[in-house]
């Protein structure tokens, strides 16, 4: 049986990656500095470990019978655009230090397969219609933000680690991820579990408050569609980064619509100033294609999957 080691473990994609490991028959170690939110770990072995430290690191890889086959690196400090805006600082710092400890113990150990999830946020802004942009063109480098950044720099750290020790290294720049079992609230929720939450939250014909001006473009990938894509890149012979994201392109405005329709609610928006981020993103696809996957879940059933889960969530919120 292969073994794997799922870094960030009790966040809400990687959450979704130890399900999906566990569905293909692997042995899986979670790992993370907090517990899942939301569900117990579907892991067969859950540390409670804080990854800045290189000794966690290497009690995280540590096994009785030998190595991890595949070690999935999906831990960080993030969170939506106002978090990613206010916390620059601890941003870049705690997720460099993983990065940094995670990659160098996993090469040292002999570690014979790498994981790294990056993001689309290495790329420049960009305006709405522009050609799609492919990997390659991430450098030279103009990331909106400081997440950006440090995910451009741990790209890089990763595959010379690579090179220097013979460790098979797959890199996947996600685009915003959504569904069940995510951050809906805190401060840290992304766009799609903000605008549940606040329709959830509001009642029938009632405003809500959405940071911009319904402008700005952006793409939604439903959480199954993201993992799916990270196994099979993980197991092909794709060197080099690779976006995943669904090509379905679109407004701020038209996402509220879409959560408003699904609630069945009348929605009205005011329009506030806050961080909205770049005005458009439009990515090419073709590498992750080129290994047969496609996105399956488009907005509207996603939301349809998502938003429920997160009404749920509201209502037993004001419950206690």
């Amino acid at each position: 049986m292969k073994k794997a080691l799922v870094c960030g473990a009790g966040g809400f994609i990687a959450g979704h990656l130890v399900k999906k490991l566990k569905r293909e028959g692997l042995w899986v170690r979670g790992v993370d500095i907090k517990p899942h939110e939301f569900a117990p770990s579907a892991a067969d072995e859950f540390l409670q470990l804080d990854l800045r430290e290189p000794a966690n690191c290497r009690a995280a890889l540590t096994l009785g019978d030998g190595t991890f086959d595949e070690v999935y690196q999906l831990a960080a400090d993030m969170g939506g655009m106002g978090f990613i805006h206010s916390a620059e600082c601890e941003i870049m710092h705690n997720s460099a230090l993983v990065n940094i400890h995670m990659t160098h113990a996993a090469a040292t150990m002999g570690v014979p397969r790498y994981f790294f999830s990056s993001s689309v946020c290495v790329y420049r802004d960009m305006a709405p219609g522009e050609p799609e942009m492919t990997e390659a063109q991430a450098v030279p480098a103009n990331p909106d933000n400081e997440y950006g950044w440090e995910k451009l720099y741990a790209e890089r750290m990763t595959q010379a680690y690579g090179r220097r020790f013979g460790m098979q290294v797959r890199i996947a720049r996600f685009q915003n991820c959504y569904g069940p079992e995510g951050t809906w609230t805190g401060g840290r929720e992304k766009a799609p579990a903000a605008i549940c939450r606040k329709v959830a939250e509001v009642e029938d014909g009632g405003t809500i408050p959405v940071w911009g001006d319904g402008t700005a473009v952006r793409s939604y990938t439903y959480v199954s569609d993201m993992v799916e894509g990270i196994y099979l890149l993980m197991h092909s012979e794709l060197e080099g980064a690779a976006n995943i994201g669904c090509p379905q392109y679109v407004t701020v405005k038209e996402l509220v619509e879409t959560v408003a329709e699904v609630s069945g609610k009348r929605i009205n928006v005011r329009w506030t100033p806050g961080p909205v981020g770049v005005q458009s993103r439009n990515f090419s696809n073709e590498r992750i294609y080129s290994l047969g996957w496609r996105p399956k879940v488009f907005l509207k059933e996603g939301i349809g999957h998502t938003y429920p889960w997160i009404e749920a969530q509201v209502k037993a919120a004001r419950a206690k």
